[in-house]
Order: C-alpha cells, then sequence, then structure tokens
C-alpha cells in the first residue's frame, strides 16, 4: 500500500500547477461560480451537463432545484395505458394505407347518391382487421407491463439516515444505493466504496450485453482510500457529468469536493443498470442517471423492424390492384354514361333528372365501394400471422438445436422470414464463425526458436473453452521444459559454455516471454471455494532474497548497447543457442565493488549458492512443490477472450501461473522463485486501431518499469527496435538473426492455420516512465478527446520494442463446415470471408472448409497507394478476363453458370485491408464490384469492424441484392446491422453480435437448414399466398364485374351484401393461413441434397399471370352459371347463389392444387370454410327477412340447394375452371408455371439484375 501511496502523491506532483486536467484545486480552496468558470471541465459541458447531489444531504434545497427535471427509476416499455389504448392504437394503424382506404370506403358508402350497401356493412372489413390487430397489440403491451411491474416493484436498500429497502420505482437520481454480492444494480450509478480493500468491484454484464465473464470496476479516486461506507449527509461533493446517452463504453465528468479538489470521472467508475454485482461483498454508489435515462434503456430500442424485399415488392402489387380497381370503376362509369344517354322508354324507374355524365361519376364511386374487395385488406395481418406460425417452427427444429451448449435458434426479427430464402451474397467472419473460437496454445517461438510442442494437436470440446481443461491439454516441449528446469534445478551450472545449457540472454527471453504471457491479459483468478483470488503478500520464495540478486546478476537483461563487450565466439554460440558472457549491469542495489567482482569471486559465490539451495530444498521442496500442484488444478481463470485463456494456461503450463489479480497488483508463481507480487502500474487495453495490449509493471526482482505487451504480428514486428549506436553492428547481427527465424515461424504457423500473436517488451528509465506518466494521466483525466489523447499516449509507450517471441493458437473447424459452404455455393450464394487474420491463416482456413479448391487460381491484391491499387484492380480484371477454363459470367447474385460437381477452376480474389480501404472509394468501387462479380469468392483479411460494415453496403447498395453477414464477436457487429439478414452466433466472444442480429444460431452448420429449407419454404410460401390473395379477389371482383354488362353499369350485384362482404372476409380468409404456415413445396431431405432448387425468384409480371388466370376464371364461374339459367324464370340472387358457390369451390380447389403438402389440419380447415359458407347462407335464407334490403333472400338458397341442377352445374363451372391449372401440378413457388420455365425466365432476370448496376 505505501507503493500506491507513493504513485498517488507522485502523480499529484506531476500534474500541480496544471490547470489543463486532471486534479485542480482553487485558489482559495472554497468552490463557487467564479472559480468554477475558471477551471478546464465546465466549459466543456457548458449546456449538456448534468449536476448530480447527494440526495438527503446538506446541499437539500439546491438537490430539490436540480433534479426536479431528472427522471425517476420506475420505467415503462409498454405503449398503451388504460385510457389511450383505443385511440394510440387507431392513431397507429391508421398509419397504413390500405386502412386509410377503407375508411374511406366506409365513410363514401353513407354519401346518399353513391351508397351501394347498408351503411353498418362497410364498416365491417375495417372493423374486423382493426379489432384483431387491436387484440395483438392489446396483449405483446399486457406482457410488457407485467414485465415492467415486476422490475419496478424489485427491491433494494437505500440510504437515508438509515438505510431502508425501497422499490426500484422509488429511486431517484442522487440515492445512496448499497448492493451486495449477486444483487442486481437498479440504477446507473457511481462506485464510491467496495467491501474490496484495494477499492474495486466486480460485475457480470450479461443482462446487458449477454457476456458472462467479470468486468472490474474501481471506486473513484480518493474515495476507495477512505475504507468506510459514505453517507449522505458527509457527502459535501458535487458531481458534473455528461447528459445521459446511450453509449456503453464512454462516461466523462468529474467530481468536485468542497475543497476544490476536482477528480476525473471515467467509464471504470460507472456500475450499469440490469447488471449483476459478483464476487464483492458490499459497494455503495450514487445515482447519477435512473429510469430510462440510464444507458441500458436508452439502448433499449426494442424488436428490430426491417422490410423485406418481398414486402416492398407487396406494395407494388397492391398499385397495380388500384389500377385495376379504377379502371373497372371508370369503364363501369362510362358504361352507365352511354346506357342512360342511349336507354329509350324504360320500363323501370330511372332517375331522368340526372345528366348521363353525373349519374357516371356517382356510378364511378359506387363501384369503387362494391369493387372494394380487390385491395386485399387483411393481407397485411394474414402476412404477420403466417411470419408468427413461421417462426414457431423454426424456433422448435430440433435439427437447429444444440444439446452441448443446451441453445436453440432464437428469431429476433418477426417480420424478414422470407428474406432468408433470397440470400444471395454471404459475409462471414472466421474465427467463432468458421472456427470454434476455442483455443489451444499449439507452439511457439521464442528467442528465434521454434518449440513446435507436437503433442498438442488434440482439440478441446467447446464446453471447456473457459475451464481449467486447457492447462492440462498443452503438452510442454520438452527442450523447452529442460532449458526451464535449469533454474529451478539445485545446482545451478557453473559456466554458459555447455550446448546442454541455455545462455543468459535466451534464458531471460525465455522467462521474460512467459511471464508476458501470465500478465499482459485482463484474467479475473478465482476458484470454487473462493470466488475472486485476492493478492495477499507473497510467500516466502523459494530462494532467499541474496540467492535471487545473484541469479539475477547473471541473467541481467543487457541493453543492445553493451552488446560491444562481447567476443565474436559469445554472439555466434550454437546453431541452436546464442551463447552469452557475464555482463556488468546489475539493477539492485550492490556495493560498488561487485561490478568488477573477479571470476573467482563469482564462482566462489555460486558455489556457496548451491550449497545452500540444496540444503533449502532438502528441508521443504518437495511439500512446497505438491502443495503447489495442488492449488493449481482449483485455480479457475475468467477471460474475455479464448485467446487470453489459452495463453495463460500455457504460462501455467511452464510453472509461470497467474494466481491472484487486484487493481494495482497481481500475484505469480515463477520457476525457481515462488510467489511474487508484482506491481501493476497501468494497463493499456486492446482496441482495433491499435491491434495489440499492454501492461506497465514494476518488476518484483529489478525494480524496473517494464512494458510487456502482445498484439498482430503486423504491428509489432514493425514496433520492434533496431539497434543504433557503438556496437550496434554486432547487436544488429542477434537481433537481426532473432527476428529474421521469428518471421519464418510466423509464416510457417500462418500456413499450417494457426492465430499468431508476438510478445514484446521495453525496459523504462524512471525519467522516461514520469514523462509519460504525466501524459498518460492528463489523457485518463480529459473528459474531451479522451480516447484520442488515450491513444496518442498508448502509442508513445509502445515503440523500441524487443521482440520476445511469437505464439501459435490453433482454432479447428466447426463439424460441417466445408459441406455447408458447398451447400451454399451451390444453391448460388456468394461466400465472402472477413476476417482480421493473416492472409496466410485465412487461406489456409479456407482451404480446410472448401471456399478454395486446389483447382481455383487464386488472385492476391496487397498495395499500399491508391495509384497501385488502381492498377492492380485493372490487371486482375484484365487476367480474369483473358481466363479460358476458369472464366464464367456472373448473374445477379453473383452465382456462377457452372456445376460443382466438375473440376472446372475458378477465380478466387484475397484482398487485405489496406487494399480494401483503396478499393471502397467512390473512383475504384466500381472496378473492384466488377472484379468480385466475376469471383467465385472473396476473402478479405486484416480488415477492420469498421470496413465489414462498408464491404456489405457497397455490395448491397450497387448491386441490389440481398446480403447476409454472419459473425460471433463484438467487431462483427456493424456488420451484421448493415446486412439484410444478420445471424449471431453464440459462442465464445459475448452476445454482443447476438443481441445485434436478426437470428441467432450456434452453429455454423446450422445455415444449411435455416437458409436452404426454412429460407426457401418461408419464401416460397408467402410469395404463393400473397399470388393467392391476390388471385382470389381478383376472381371475385371480376364477377360482380362481368354482371355489370347485364344491369346497365348501375352498380348493382346479383348476390346480398353480407355474403358480399364476408366472401373475402371470412369464408376464404383461413385456408391461406394454413398454406402459409405448412406448405412444404420440396422435402427438407430433398432441399439439402439438392440445394439448387433454393434460389427462387418473385419475378416482377407473376402479378399479370396471376391476374390472368383470375380472369379466366371468373369468366367460366360466371358465364356457365348464367348460360345454364338463361330464358329459365330464375332472379337475380339465384344466380348469384350459384356463382356464389361455384365461386367458394373454384378458390378452395385452386389452392388444394397449388398445395404440395396436404395434412388432416388442411382437410378440417377446407372442409369448415366450405361448412361455414353454407351453414351461414342456409341460416341467412331462413332467418333473415330485413337483412338486406332492397333484395329478399328469404328461401333462394334453400330452393337452389334442393334442386339436383345447382349442384351439376356447380361441378361443371368447377372442373372447367380449373382444368388448366390441374395441366401443370406440381406447381412452382413462381405462380403456376412449369418448373422448367420458371428456371429459365428466374436466371434470365437475375442475370439483368446483376448487369444492370455494372452498365449504369
Amino acid at each position: 500500500m505505501e507503493q500506491i501511496h507513493w504513485v498517488q502523491h507522485r502523480c499529484r506532483q506531476l500534474l500541480v500547477g496544471d490547470s489543463g486536467r486532471g486534479w485542480y484545486s482553487s485558489p482559495n480552496g472554497i468552490p463557487n461560480k467564479s472559480s468554477q468558470n475558471a477551471h478546464c471541465y465546465p466549459h466543456i459541458f457548458r449546456g449538456k451537463r448534468r449536476t448530480v447531489l447527494a440526495h438527503y444531504g446538506p446541499y437539500q434545497q439546491e438537490y430539490e432545484d436540480i433534479s426536479k427535471n431528472y427522471k425517476g427509476n420506475a420505467i415503462r416499455t409498454t405503449k398503451y395505458s388504460i385510457l389511450t389504448f383505443i385511440p394510440m392504437n387507431l392513431f397507429q394503424q391508421f398509419h397504413r394505407a390500405a386502412n386509410l382506404y377503407f375508411l374511406f370506403l366506409a365513410l363514401l358508402n353513407w354519401v346518399p347518391v353513391v351508397e351501394a350497401f347498408q351503411k353498418e356493412i362497410t364498416m365491417l372489413p375495417l372493423l374486423v382487421v382493426l379489432t384483431v390487430t387491436a387484440i395483438k397489440d392489446a396483449l405483446e403491451d399486457y406482457r410488457r407491463y407485467l414485465f415492467d411491474k415486476k422490475v419496478n416493484n424489485n427491491e433494494v436498500r437505500v440510504k437515508q439516515k438509515a438505510y431502508t429497502v425501497q422499490c426500484w420505482k422509488d429511486v431517484r437520481v442522487g440515492d445512496f444505493i448499497h448492493l451486495s454480492c449477486n444483487e442486481i444494480i437498479p440504477a446507473d450509478m457511481l462506485l464510491l466504496y467496495s467491501s474490496d480493500p484495494r477499492g474495486i468491484c466486480y460485475i457480470e454484464t450479461a443482462n446487458l450485453d449477454g457476456e458472462t465473464n467479470l468486468k472490474q470496476r474501481q471506486v473513484v479516486s480518493d474515495f476507495s482510500l477512505q475504507g468506510l461506507e459514505i453517507h449522505p449527509d458527509s457527502f459535501n461533493s458535487r458531481i458534473e457529468c455528461e447528459n445521459p446517452n446511450n453509449d456503453l463504453s464512454n462516461f466523462k465528468g468529474y467530481i468536485e469536493h468542497s475543497s476544490g479538489v476536482r477528480v476525473g470521472l471515467h467509464n471504470s467508475n460507472l456500475l450499469l443498470r440490469s447488471c449483476t454485482i459478483r464476487n464483492t461483498e458490499t459497494v455503495v454508489g450514487i445515482v447519477v442517471y435512473a429510469g430510462h435515462e440510464s444507458k441500458a434503456m436508452m439502448n433499449n430500442s426494442g424488436p428490430r423492424y426491417k422490410r423485406s424485399k418481398l414486402e416492398k415488392r407487396l406494395n407494388t402489387d397492391i398499385l397495380w390492384c388500384v389500377v385495376l380497381l379504377i379502371v373497372m370503376c371508370l369503364t363501369a362509369a362510362i358504361g352507365h354514361s352511354l346506357w342512360l344517354k342511349n336507354l329509350k322508354d324504360p320500363i323501370f324507374q330511372v332517375d331522368v333528372e340526372t345528366s348521363p355524365a353525373l349519374a357516371g361519376f356517382y356510378v364511378f364511386w359506387t363501384m369503387i365501394i362494391v369493387l372494394q374487395v380487390l385491395i386485399p385488406i387483411s393481407l397485411y395481418v394474414s402476412i404477420e400471422i403466417v411470419k408468427l406460425g413461421q417462426i414457431y417452427f423454426i424456433h422448435n427444429d430440433l435439427a437447429l438445436y444444440n444439446e452441448q451448449m443446451n441453445s436453440r435458434i432464437q428469431c429476433r426479427a418477426l417480420n424478414i422470414t422470407e428474406e432468408l430464402g433470397q440470400v444471395q451474397y454471404l459475409f462471414s467472419d472466421k474465427t467463432g464463425t468458421l472456427t470454434e473460437n476455442n483455443m489451444v496454445f499449439r507452439r511457439c517461438s521464442i528467442y528465434g526458436v521454434d518449440y513446435p510442442h507436437e503433442e498438442n494437436a488434440q482439440r478441446i470440446s467447446p464446453a471447456e473453452a473457459y475451464s481449467s481443461s486447457p492447462a492440462r491439454e498443452v503438452v510442454p516441449d520438452p527442450e523447452l521444459v529442460k532449458k526451464l528446469n535449469w533454474l529451478s534445478s539445485p545446482v545451478l551450472p557453473l559456466s554458459e559454455d555447455s550446448s546442454d545449457t541455455p545462455s543468459s540472454l535466451e534464458f531471460t527471453y525465455i522467462t521474460d516471454f512467459f511471464l508476458a504471457l501470465a500478465i499482459c491479459n485482463s484474467v479475473v483468478v478465482s476458484s470454487p471455494s473462493q470466488p475472486r483470488h485476492m493478492v495477499l503478500e507473497a510467500g516466502t520464495p523459494l530462494r532467499s532474497l541474496e540467492e535471487i540478486k545473484l541469479m539475477f546478476q547473471r541473467l541481467s537483461f543487457t541493453p543492445f548497447s553493451d552488446l560491444s563487450t562481447l567476443s565474436p565466439s559469445q554472439i555466434k554460440g550454437s546453431p541452436r543457442t546464442f551463447t552469452w558472457g557475464k555482463t556488468d549491469s546489475v539493477t539492485f542495489s550492490t556495493p560498488p565493488n561487485s561490478n568488477t567482482e573477479s571470476e573467482q569471486d563469482q564462482e566462489c559465490n555460486l558455489k556457496s549458492f548451491n550449497m545452500r539451495r540444496r540444503l533449502d530444498l532438502s528441508a521443504k521442496g518437495n511439500r512446497t512443490h505438491t502443495g503447489d500442484v495442488g492449488t493449481d488444478d482449483e485455480l479457475l481463470y475468467e477471460a474475455e477472450s479464448p485467446d487470453e485463456a489459452a495463453l495463460v494456461h500455457a504460462a501455467r503450463v511452464y510453472r509461470c501461473t497467474l494466481r491472484g489479480r487486484s487493481a494495482e497488483s497481481l500475484l505469480v508463481d515463477l520457476p525457481g522463485i515462488g510467489s511474487l507480487t508484482v506491481q501493476l502500474l497501468h494497463i493499456l487495453p486492446f482496441d482495433s486501431n491499435r491491434k495489440r495490449m499492454s501492461v506497465v509493471i514494476r518488476h518484483p526482482l529489478t525494480g524496473q518499469v517494464v512494458v510487456y505487451t502482445k498484439g498482430a504480428d503486423s504491428v509489432i514486428m514493425d514496433l520492434a527496435q533496431t539497434p543504433k549506436g557503438a556496437g550496434a553492428e554486432q547487436a544488429q547481427d542477434i537481433y537481426s538473426h532473432i527476428r529474421e527465424q521469428t518471421q519464418k515461424h510466423l509464416d510457417s504457423y500462418a500456413r499450417e492455420g494457426l492465430r499468431t500473436l508476438c510478445i514484446a517488451k521495453k525496459v523504462l528509465e524512471e525519467e522516461e516512465y514520469e514523462v509519460w506518466l504525466k501524459k498518460q494521466l492528463l489523457a485518463e483525466s480529459s473528459i474531451e478527446n479522451r480516447e484520442e489523447l488515450m491513444l496518442e499516449s498508448s502509442q508513445s509507450l509502445e515503440t523500441n520494442l524487443t521482440l520476445l517471441g511469437t505464439t501459435g493458437i490453433v482454432d479447428r473447424l466447426q463439424e460441417e463446415v466445408p459441406e455447408t459452404i458447398e451447400a451454399l455455393q451451390r444453391a448460388g450464394i456468394k461466400v465472402w470471408v472477413l476476417t482480421g487474420d493473416k492472409q496466410e491463416t485465412a487461406i489456409n482456413i479456407a482451404y480446410s472448409c472448401k471456399l478454395l479448391c486446389p483447382s481455383d487460381q487464386l488472385l492476391t491484391a496487397s498495395c499500399r497507394s491508391k495509384d497501385a491499387c488502381a492498377a492492380l484492380l485493372e490487371e486482375l480484371k484484365l487476367e480474369v478476363q483473358c481466363g479460358k477454363d476458369s472464366l464464367t459470367e456472373p448473374t445477379a447474385a453473383g452465382n456462377q453458370e457452372k456445376s460443382f460437381s466438375n473440376s472446372m477452376a475458378s477465380f478466387v480474389l484475397v484482398i487485405d485491408g489496406q487494399t480494401v480501404e483503396w478499393a471502397l472509394q467512390e473512383e475504384l468501387n466500381n472496378d473492384f464490384i466488377e472484379l468480385s462479380c466475376r469471383c467465385k469468392a472473396i476473402i478479405c483479411c486484416r480488415s477492420t469492424p469498421r470496413q465489414k460494415s462498408q464491404v456489405v453496403q457497397l455490395i448491397r447498395n450497387q448491386l441490389g441484392v440481398t446480403t447476409l453477414a454472419v459473425g460471433d464477436g463484438a467487431n462483427d457487429v456493424s456488420m451484421i446491422q448493415m446486412a439484410d439478414v444478420g445471424i449471431g452466433i453464440s459462442g465464445q466472444e459475448g452476445m454482443q453480435a447476438v443481441m445485434s442480429s436478426d437470428f441467432a444460431i450456434s452453429r455454423f452448420k446450422h445455415l444449411r437448414k435455416l437458409l436452404l429449407v426454412h429460407g426457401h419454404w418461408c419464401y416460397a410460401r408467402l410469395a404463393n399466398m400473397v399470388l393467392y390473395f391476390i388471385y382470389k379477389n381478383v376472381m371475385y371482383v371480376n364477377l360482380l364485374f362481368w354482371y355489370q354488362f347485364f344491369c346497365g353499369f348501375s352498380g348493382g350485384v346479383m348476390t346480398n351484401s353480407w355474403v358480399l362482404i364476408f366472401f373475402n372476409l371470412l369464408f376464404t380468409s383461413v385456408p391461406p393461413l394454413i398454406y402459409g404456415v405448412l406448405d412444404q413445396d420440396s422435402s427438407a431431405d430433398n432441399l439439402m441434397g439438392q440445394p439448387e432448387i433454393y434460389q427462387a425468384v418473385y419475378i416482377p409480371y407473376i402479378f399479370w399471370i396471376t391476374a390472368v388466370d383470375a380472369f379466366y376464371q371468373s369468366l367460366v364461374c360466371f358465364f356457365m352459371p348464367y348460360c345454364a339459367l338463361v330464358g329459365s324464370d330464375a332472379g337475380e340472387l339465384s344466380l348469384g347463389s350459384l356463382i356464389n358457390a361455384s365461386a367458394l369451390l373454384i378458390i378452395l380447389l385452386h389452392q388444394v392444387l397449388e398445395s404440395h403438402t396436404l395434412t388432416w389440419i388442411h382437410v378440417v380447415v377446407l372442409v369448415l370454410s366450405g361448412g361455414f359458407y353454407f351453414g351461414f347462407v342456409l341460416l341467412f335464407s331462413v332467418f333473415c327477412v330485413t337483412c338486406s334490403p332492397p333484395t329478399n333472400p328469404v328461401g333462394v338458397e334453400t330452393q337452389q340447394m334442393s334442386q339436383p341442377l345447382f349442384y351439376i352445374i356447380c361441378a361443371l363451372t368447377t372442373v372447367t375452371a380449373l382444368l388448366p391449372r390441374y395441366k401443370h401440378i406440381p406447381s412452382h413457388p413462381y405462380g403456376g408455371l412449369h418448373p422448367a420455365i420458371t428456371c429459365l425466365l428466374s436466371k434470365a432476370f437475375l442475370s439483368a439484375c446483376s448487369l444492370a448496376p455494372l452498365l449504369s
């Protein structure tokens, strides 16, 4: 703790007199308005800040004035209340054009001159649709209400004069909240006290982002030293912070004490609502954001809503229906005008006072009312119901269930199921998506020496990813173990000339390498019996301090400038290791003559050291060693990523064990030394810009400030230093050899498909560290541009690094990935892999998953300037065009017109992140798109998250294709959200991808059935259902239209108005729903075995084919009964009875012919629909005398159905109308055309769509 106090005291010294950022004290020590204006912070927040004072604190009156505009902690996610439900729901429903249209018709029917039916009848379709939708919305809102009620009534302890239990809804900004372990945080609060003596606490953010790994939070500076709980009446500080926002990763502000001292506030001080306290007994915080102003609630945007392409095309079809309606009504209006004009001596009553033109105008609006059923008002509601049914069956598909992870598919977007059947481009991440993201330490290179770890090729199960099992899976390399045993041996060799022992420099590299693996991370250490391992005082080392000093004197790390003292023989060494002579660099406080100590004195000291070592080990060695092993087995590492876990376990296997962690220190076991406390000065976390992570520590043995860095090889190799100055030539020989060998090993690891990380270190002088520390503290305490300043500070430190070595981690392919990708490509889906890994690693994985075939020609694009990129793209385009055996023409979906069963070669483009950056620019993106369209697949390596989303956006917008993005990590979120369909994989990198996705699966192989089977079914069902709705509406409306030719185009109908309204609304509305949920145009096995069936295109002119089919059936349905009854004494209602019955049978049997699957559910629904119609009209004709004025339907239906002629006419009419349709069974999702014809039409349409953007 004394060291911690010294660091904090030193920080204040460094910042004294600096009024820019950090701690600041006003001249008089009293905070007032004028002094605040002189400070740095307030001008940053002017107009957009929040002031927080303690509730029940000393500034009670000011608190009431400030906080009255702040929201309470009660949440409400419901849309409606009891009073507002009806008006608000109606207001929202009338945003739909179809509802407004039918409202207009209902009001129009109240105009006497255009009235077609009874006024209440025209209201029925609209009322039914509005009622069904309102019931659905009410049920959804009631579920939200129950959830809100449960959350708001949760209890929490709030500090007033004493702690009292209150409901969450009663918590206010400024309240002091007392929480215990495993309690959920009720509001965003600033951490002021933790029972942890080091002022830290751990939270689990699973309720926020799905991640189960623990995050560390820190008490606000200065409060952590008090060691006592904070009370409101003694809290004299004022908190100034930014206004509520939805940025979960940032929090800016400062706390000003009564003395005028200001302390910066950061995200590490903020406990977010919905997170859970873990591994900490007690925490106390003050609420800064409550309720809907909390970050969690501001990020709660509700269910995702996307509009599918089918829904957009549906709107076009509805517009065509409107055009047909207007044409029919105009025809009737003109016909009525001409009829009146040519009418001579009418035998029935006619309004002769109205001019023919005006009468035609009235008839136009009357016909709008009569033919209103042409617009399918119930179609939108039907589509929503069908999609819910489709999602139910997808969700309960056992083939998409992962028994090992006990997870099933999640359908988070409820309205784009049909998009799964139209995917043309698939963009996939690699790690965790194609691979298991289940890392095992495979091999490493240290000091330019490769340690292959041959026995580490064994694969582990996904369930063991974060347990201690990976440590047991790592089998140490025998030679590396032998070198490490040199330090632990009872007798240290007195000479380094032997090839059996490592040189001093090599041993230093090895120990630093594994120390970096153990501490350069954010791993939390725990065990089954102890939830968190605190860093206590380290036990007695296995060696005395004198022994350790002597050992490190022999092994001290000499700078390159001192290499000039070495002899040539010491530099060259053996082929496998470099020998290293005795140096005079000692970091401990030793007597002045120790640096000139003779060789004989050193040898004497070593002999004495070995003698004491043997005595010490004989007394306690075995017992200590046994105890260590037992303790190791109980350690559990909770890592933020599988990479970190694998590296920490690897270090542990080599007896460099991380045992505990706190905010300021680490407890580490070193081989041959024992437990040591490492002072942790700073953590520079990983970010996508730097692509590395660093820790700054004070070495427990040397006292030096050391920076350990791990990161991507492309970055670390560039940051590694090159020796300069006197004697640099010899040093450069050694370092160049290490660098050259390490690069060779990196390339070899990448070819094996391993994930590589480079490890480096840097030793800082005290003056250099103090200069950097001042810069870092200013960046940490700043509010404006904090991220940029932190990045600049980190980059300034991570320079001139000493390369220690590299690691290779194996990440195996998930099961059935090659089969899945091959099936998707056969289905016409173009697969792109967007990854941040090295080019060699990405290519190796591409071969493994069959994205690349041995016969494919590989095109590589890597350049560092815009001009070079433009020239390269032109060159590659020319190369593709000149290809003979491997070139195929692209289609709209990027499909290749080739059989995947043959050996014909294709081009595959591999492009790096820098080249992608140039290719995405406006001047070059057309060339890039043209090249990519002619390639079988694209592999983008070294891609950033931003580039991934930009690539998806470019392809989606420029080609107008349906895109799907799949990933498993936070770096894939932007890509997933940009695509038309986003799929998250619930893997080892948290749940950010799942939380941002439309669908969530557990394995990549599930894409095969999700797209090829469920996607195809959903699209085919909905496309056919839409066409069926249009068909039955057009067919029935034309029956009314043909009748106008026999009634003077007066707007009359041959049936009663009740049957007319209910025909499409009730009698024929349920069968399409069953069809849309259950129909299967092909079996699941057939779709999986023949992926080529997948693509189905909704061709625009299929609407007109459907309309022509409906016109034909309406002609048959009207004129066959008319011809059968012509010349008889049958009335118009008798004709209407025959026509309605025939139309019902035609429409229902038409769907039977369209269906590919008939189950007992289909039969029951069809029978009930027909029975409902006949039952309704029979009852109507028996009991209803005045229900449909001016007509009288009493006895009409009973008389008609009692005659055999009725059934004969219905049968002949039905057969004649359906005969053309019957000849083309089985039908196809394109609307009834023969599959061979529709296949040609779809390919032609796809080709036109693909070439159009390029030609433009």
